[in-house]
């Protein structure tokens, strides 16, 4: 049966939350136990999927094709655990769960209230899988006091009570705030957190404080005594040059020291920690640099990209390069027809995903010079769908190409749709199939899907293998009825779903690096483990940096 590790947070952001929650579960991993991590959102929506990166950032899918909170990337690069459908829920999962239930008759016509209708709801989720690790992290999201998040928190409370003396424990993330006009650090935000907790009936067990400055003893002294913990539970959260340090710099804080000592297991094994100072390593000591212009629409929030962004990284880490990204934004190339202004002195270009068609005509250019200049390119999803648009209009001689999507958007037929709403596709033994009026919600074709590569294409060679799988998130496909015309044209289809019926990855063959795949592969890299695309993609790179 596992323990589990109730985490909470007070005036803290939701990364250093999701953050410390990754870097503890490495940390566990690292002394040889296994870990599941898993995030409780208060938001009312039933699934991230129909967010605007605006409102949330990124979407991150899991295998089993669950769309949830972008923490949960967090949660499997640190610790290369593949997250689950039942790894994310939400308020808004949880109430229509239980108005479903309402609907049906389980409740037998009784007044449905929060408690105990949707709190057994929550405390049954929690349940789920919590005999296949010997650790489950729950990581609530929002701050405490939050009149979204009370549900959770009254659950949890519960589900402590509910379990043997000694099998939950509560973690709290503050904030210590640092006066540069006094010099101190101020406690009083802290204390004021963990009374809000007391409250509603939860004791934190540990305080993971984060501070810019190093906390003094009585500082520590003084936390512990008002908030009624141990001194050694009280852990300091030091802002850091990279995410990439958080396990060794909460190891060295006593992070899982204060966590075995909560759950009093001793003597526990030693911490194998040789992976992380081998990632830390690799980014602190680069032997080069790189430029890579991602050239995206929500640019203005890099949460949006963030699995982009670590899985460059995480190519850099394997070519001992540190890779320097640079947003650009595609909608400049709506204003001015000098695309090499904007995208000269790059070493490579990245086009990802999106929806809508704003911005597209701009990732339409990126994708055209990065091909005409030989420059590496890498286009996810929408961006492999641009690279193909480019190439029907400007290579395949078919002047109006582009996707059915925008015409939808616009609500008038303008293009001529070497893209186009999939209706239907396979999914393990069974055929799936979609309308273009369909609720957007979790409707898309979403998770891990297999795909063949062609024998001696580019990517093939990157994955040294001709059978992968990745995940998927798109309404949108290529058109197979335009791959002979294509080809023809010199664009090579190098990857297609098992069943022939639907083109996954593109390429120049004549081109040093340009691969644009239909799938997510950013979301499956790990530092310790780059994802074989971007680990080539920035090998490319690193090439072109050397010969300009």
């Amino acid at each position: 049966m596992a323990r589990y590790i109730f985490i909470t947070g007070g005036v803290v952001s939701s990364l250093g939350k999701g953050l410390a929650s990754a870097a503890l579960g490495a940390l566990l991993q690292a002394r040889g136990f296994s870990v599941r991590l898993r995030k409780l959102d208060p938001y009312l929506n039933v699934d991230p999927g129909t967010m605007s990166p605006f409102e949330h950032g990124e979407v991150f899918v899991t295998d089993d094709g669950a769309e949830t909170d972008l923490d949960l990337g967090h949660y499997e690069r640190f610790t290369g655990v593949p997250a689950r459908q039942t790894d994310s829920v939400s308020s808004g999962r949880i109430y229509s769960t239980v108005l479903e239930k309402e609907r049906r008759g389980d409740y037998l016509g009784k007044t449905i209230q929060v408690v105990p209708h949707v709190t057994n709801e929550i405390k049954e989720f929690l349940h789920i899988g919590d005999d296949e690790v010997d650790f489950m992290l729950c990581e609530i999201g929002g701050t405490v006091g939050d009149i979204e998040g009370l549900p959770f928190f009254e659950a949890i409370r519960q589900f402590s009570h509910d379990k043997p003396r000694g099998q939950c424990i509560f973690m709290h993330l503050t904030l210590l705030p640092y006066l540069a006009a006094s010099g101190e650090l101020k406690t009083k935000p802290t204390q004021h957190s963990v009374k809000e907790l007391q409250s509603i009936g939860i004791a934190p067990d540990i305080l993971v404080c984060r501070s810019e400055q190093p906390i003094p003893e009585k500082e520590r002294e003084k936390i512990a005594l008002f908030c009624n913990v141990r001194k050694e539970a009280v852990v300091a959260a030091y802002d850091l040059p990279t995410i990439y340090d958080a396990p060794l710099a909460y190891h060295e804080q006593g992070l899982d020291q204060a966590v075995l000592d909560a759950f009093q297991i001793s003597p526990a094994p030693r911490p194998e920690l040789s992976t992380w100072q081998d990632v830390s390593d690799r980014v602190h000591h680069p032997e080069g640099e790189v430029k890579v212009a991602i050239v995206g629409k929500y640019t203005q929030l890099e949460d949006a990209y963030k699995s982009i962004a670590e899985a460059l990284t995480h190519g850099g880490m394997a070519n001992r390069v540190k890779v320097r990204i640079e947003w650009v934004d595609a909608e400049v190339f709506d204003k001015s027809t000098d695309v090499a202004a904007h995208l000269d002195g790059f070493h490579a270009i990245l086009v990802p995903g999106g929806f809508g068609e704003r911005g597209t005509e701009g990732k339409i250019k990126a994708a055209e010079y990065a091909r005409v200049n030989k420059v590496p390119y890498l286009g996810i999803c929408l961006g492999m769908q641009m690279a193909v648009i480019e190439a029907a209009r400007n290579v395949a001689g078919i002047e109006t190409a582009g996707s059915e999507e925008f015409d939808h958007e616009a609500g008038k037929k303008r293009f001529e749709p070497v893209v186009y709403h999939l209706k239907e596709w396979v999914q393990g033994n069974a055929k799936v199939t979609r309308k273009v009026g369909d609720d957007k919600g979790g409707t898309m074709r979403l998770g891990s899907y297999d795909a063949v590569l062609k024998e001696g294409s580019k990517v093939a060679l990157a994955y040294g293998t001709t059978t992968i799988d990745e995940r998927h998130r798109h309404r949108y496909e290529v058109d197979i009825k335009y791959r002979d015309q294509l080809e023809k044209a010199g664009l090579c289809f190098s990857g297609m779903s098992p069943d022939g019926r639907l083109p996954e990855i593109v390429e120049w063959p004549d081109h040093p690096w340009f691969i644009g795949v239909q799938f997510h592969p950013e979301l499956k890299s790990k530092p310790f483990a780059p994802h074989p695309l971007f680990k080539d993609f920035v090998r490319a790179a690193k090439e072109i940096s050397r010969l300009v």
